[in-house]
């Protein structure tokens, strides 16, 4: 049977590495971040080995979160990347030792360049951290390998802080859900972030009749459209009311002379509606609260009808 000791071990010693940058994150911390924010330029990350694998984590969580990063392997940028370097970029160098020479012998040009650099480090006293603008302390106590030698705490600990700047750096730019949507227009996030306008059904494809259409015109709109439900509207198109295949059930059972009523005698007068602007995920929210199976989908004032989103759009998109 496996000795699962050394596996509790690990984590344990990689989530205290964590839990002790909590109390260091002090004014370094802030003006990091506010030079990350304040940038004009682009942030580029650079580390080697293993650090340089956490660059590049940390380079594209920045970007996904709209700061512009871009990751710069130190030993290549000797050999001609250097180019990339401008004034108003930011360097964010990793290097636990703060002594790796492929780090440091790129510290001349972003000095002469005049770019900002922020380390983050293992040690105060390394050349890496008396040569930043802003240091930032990710010493550890101990990796977890057993025989504290592969870096394992020290680069969780690295990847941690990138975290810890990204999001602080997030909120103070305002990012929203929004943004995020800009960003990610693939793959299961980016479904859950699609606008309820690329989803529902406008034309002919969503249902309506007025106020005074006969129950059996109604049930016909109904049957075509194949959505549950018509709208009701005036000829503006503004909404006046919901029509559902429920509502004709139960009407059928309540009025015998339902075929004498109109849409408007059977409407519901206050449907639930939502914004084309609204995410997918908000609409599919919507329906689980109101256990209902369509949106109708409202612009402007007053509401006119734009369309209806159905839970089987939803099912499309794998958000279901």
């Amino acid at each position: 049977m496996v000795d699962r000791s050394r596996a509790r071990r690990v984590l344990e010693t990689e989530a205290a590495a964590i839990l002790a940058l909590v109390p260091r994150l002090d004014a370094r911390f802030d003006r990091a971040v506010t030079m990350l924010r304040e940038c004009r330029g682009r942030v580029i990350l650079t580390g080697m080995g293993k650090s340089g694998i956490i660059s590049r984590k940390i380079a594209a969580t920045l970007s996904s979160t709209g700061t512009p990063s871009h990751f710069l392997h130190p030993a290549e940028a000797l050999h001609g990347d250097l180019g990339v370097l401008q004034k108003d970029d930011v360097v964010i160098a990793l290097s636990h030792s703060g002594e790796t020479q492929e780090i440091l012998r790129l510290l001349e040009t972003i000095k002469r360049l005049g770019a900002s650099l922020i380390a983050i480090t293992g040690g105060a006293k390394s050349t890496l951290a008396e040569a930043a603008d802003v240091w930032l302390d990710c010493s550890v106590t101990e990796e977890a390998c057993p025989m504290n030698l592969a870096p394992t705490a020290s680069t969780t600990a690295a990847l941690a802080m990138g975290d810890a700047l990204a999001m602080t750096l997030l909120v103070e730019k305002g990012f929203n859900e929004s943004d995020f949507a800009t960003l990610h227009p693939g793959g299961k996030l980016g479904k859950r972030l699609m606008r309820v306008e690329h989803l529902m059904h406008v034309g002919e494809r969503c249902p309506r009749v007025a106020p005074d259409t006969r129950i059996r015109e109604v049930s016909e709109e109904i049957s075509r459209a194949k959505h549950g439900m018509t709208c009701v509207v005036n000829g503006h198109d503004e909404l006046l009311g919901l029509i559902t295949d429920g509502d004709l059930r139960r009407h059928l059972v309540q009025s015998p002379d339902i075929l004498s009523l109109t849409a408007a005698d059977i409407m519901t007068r206050t449907p639930v509606v939502i914004g084309p602007e609204a995410f997918a995920v908000e609409a599919l929210n919507l329906m689980e609260q109101r256990k209902i199976t369509a949106l109708i989908v409202v612009a402007g004032t007053p509401a006119r009808v734009a369309g209806v989103v159905h839970l089987h759009d939803l099912w499309k998109t794998e958000l279901v």
